[in-house]
Order: structure tokens, then sequence, then C-alpha cells
């Protein structure tokens, strides 16, 4: 059977979508070899797949490591790249080093994405690969602010799906036909996007972010996001989950909880969980998702909890939650944080 006609993934998709993730792979394969820029998110890992379906060992996946990568996004990346069966690279470097993005402006997305993909094309280059590719989607050039992608264009990254012509909904569809555990995975924007735009960006801010929204996701939280205003933690929980953070036993333990990471003080935000609070024109948190993470893999707009819901971090089960259901409800089914409930450091 010819290349254009295999079946992408399992073959259950519709036609329109079948065919544009067959160009997209035909035009991987048309390259000698591709590094793709890799956080681990649906974006990148459906180019990640399509391209290890059409080169094999000639594509590589590299994830670039930084303080505004939380671990756990890496641990992820590197157990999906494993699922996909494509090589996975890592690389270090550090946004902080620059001052036009510890200055955090309204281009802070910009200079990191340009260090980010200047890194991955330093790797391909040692790796004998001539082309970086992204994950940007076809949604992507809509989503509002994005300084992120003038960096893709300027630094002539390949981004097939945008070239194809494939949308978010299409790209969920083929991580399914390719039996991704991704595939429903909400995005996720590096944490610099929690630090208000004029706010400078420093490794201790980062720091007490991530450890902060580790603690709600080990409570079983799924949409939110610690906002630091100078050491004011403002916590926003998406309007299903928001219920259980109104509760008396919440907000004793997350003050407790957050103020032990750093935070002076502790807020929660009535309006909930939303993209872009603290970014210029509250258009999304700067970049879509893996573009400002993981690997400018251009993962949906704004800074949607994926692991933003992002990261299941420590020893905790699936949910993070030590007792109760998955969903947080109490065993006798009711939502609501359990006032005799034990929260863990």
């Amino acid at each position: 059977m010819s290349q254009n006609a295999r079946a992408v993934g399992d073959g259950s998709l519709d036609p329109g979508t079948a065919a544009k993730a067959a160009s997209a792979r035909d035009a991987l394969a048309e390259r000698d070899g591709v590094l793709v820029a890799f956080s681990g998110g649906v974006d990148s890992a459906v180019v990640a797949a399509l391209a290890a379906d059409a080169l094999g060992d000639d594509a590589v996946a590299c994830t670039a490591r930084s303080e505004t990568l939380p671990a756990a996004e890496l641990d992820d990346a590197r157990r999906v790249a494993s699922e996909i069966g494509i090589r996975h690279e890592t690389v270090t470097f550090s946004e902080l080093d620059d001052p036009n993005f510890v200055v955090n402006d309204g281009d802070r997305c910009y200079h990191c994405r340009t260090m980010r993909l200047g890194r991955m094309y330093e790797t391909a280059t040692e790796l004998g690969i001539d082309t970086v590719c992204d994950g940007t989607n076809a949604d992507d050039p809509g989503e509002g602010h994005r300084p992120g992608l003038r960096a893709v264009e300027e630094l002539d990254v390949f981004s097939p799906l945008l070239d194809a012509g494939i949308a978010k909904a299409e790209v969920r569809a083929i991580a399914e036909s390719y039996d991704l555990s991704v595939a429903d995975k909400p995005s996720m924007a590096c944490l610099s996007s929690r630090i208000p735009t004029g706010l400078e960006v420093t490794e201790e801010r980062l720091t007490r972010v991530e450890k902060a929204e580790r603690v709600l996701r080990e409570w079983g939280f799924e949409g939110f996001r610690v906002r630091d205003h100078d050491g004011l933690a403002r916590v926003e929980i998406a309007p299903d989950e928001l219920e259980r953070a109104l509760d008396p036993a919440f907000a004793d333990a997350v003050h407790e909880h957050l103020t032990d990471v750093g935070f002076e003080y502790v807020t929660l935000d009535m309006a909930g969980y939303r993209t872009g609070s603290v970014s210029p024109g509250g258009e999304g948190d700067g970049e879509p998702s893996d573009t400002c993470d993981a690997d400018a893999d251009g993962d949906d707009s704004g800074d949607d909890t994926d692991a933003d819901a992002d990261d299941s971090d420590d020893d905790t089960d699936a949910d993070g939650d030590d007792s109760g259901d998955a969903d947080g409800s109490d065993a006798d089914g009711t939502s609501g944080v359990d006032l005799g409930r034990s929260y863990p450091r």
C-alpha cells in the first residue's frame, strides 16, 4: 500500500480529517529528518506521532527544560514520547538569563520562544537534522495575543498541522486514532503565565507558583490557576469546581499551605478560572499552551489547564486525592471538600 493510501492511526478518522492528517504526514515524509519541539501536550504529540509514522528513526522529539516548566510535565513528555515510540531528547536553558524575558512585558512569550526554538535548532544541527517542527494548529493564529507565533515565523519553523489546516478538535481526533493518552489532555502554559504582565519573572515566583498548584492538584482540582501578584496568591478555580473551594475547610487548608510555600496573602477569585486574566488585553495567558512552556508546541489558546490540569507531580494517586473519589466527591456522593479531611503536605 502506498504512503498516500495508508490510513492514519487506526483508520477511524472521518474522511476530511483523515485527508488532512495524511497531508501533514506526507509533508513530513518529504523531509530527510525532523526534530519536533515536544512538550507531550496533544498538539506536539500528534506531530511527533505523524513524524514517527512518516520517518521512523529519522524523527526526534525534543523537550526544553527550564525554570518555567513544571517538573511533572517533563516526566509526562518522556512518558508520551515512549508511548509514541519516538526518540526523545532534552535540552536545558534558562529564560531568566534574558532580561527581555524577565521584564515580563507584552512580548515575554516572543523572547521565550525565540530562545527555546534556538536551542531546538542547535540540537537539530548536532543531530544532522535540518527541519524543526512545532505543534501550531490551524486555530492558533486567531486566538488573540500570540507573540510567540512571530518567533515561529521568523525562525522558519515548520508547522505541519497549521499547513494542513488541522484545527484543535481534529488534532484531538487524530490523537485518539493513534490511541495517545493525551488525546483529551487540557493545555498547559508555562509557569510565567501566572505572573501579571509588568511584574518581573523570578525563580522565587515561579517556584512558589509550581508548589502552590501542586497542592491544588493533589487535592483533586483539575481546572485552576494560582496567580502570583507579588506575594499575593490569587487562586482561580474552574466554575464547575468552585463550590468545593467555597468550603471553609478548603479556605483554611489553602491558606495554610500556600503561605507555607512562600505567599504572604491568599485570595480566592470569585470569577473563577479563566485564561488571560493577567496578560495583555486578557487574551489568553500570553501564548498557546506549549508555546510558552515545554516546546513552542502551540498547544491550545491561552493557558488552559492541563496538566494544566497539568501535571500530577508527586506520589499521589491519579486524582492526587488520598481519600474520596477522583471527581472530588465525598464518600456519600456529595461534592465539596470533606470537613474532616486531612490535607497532605
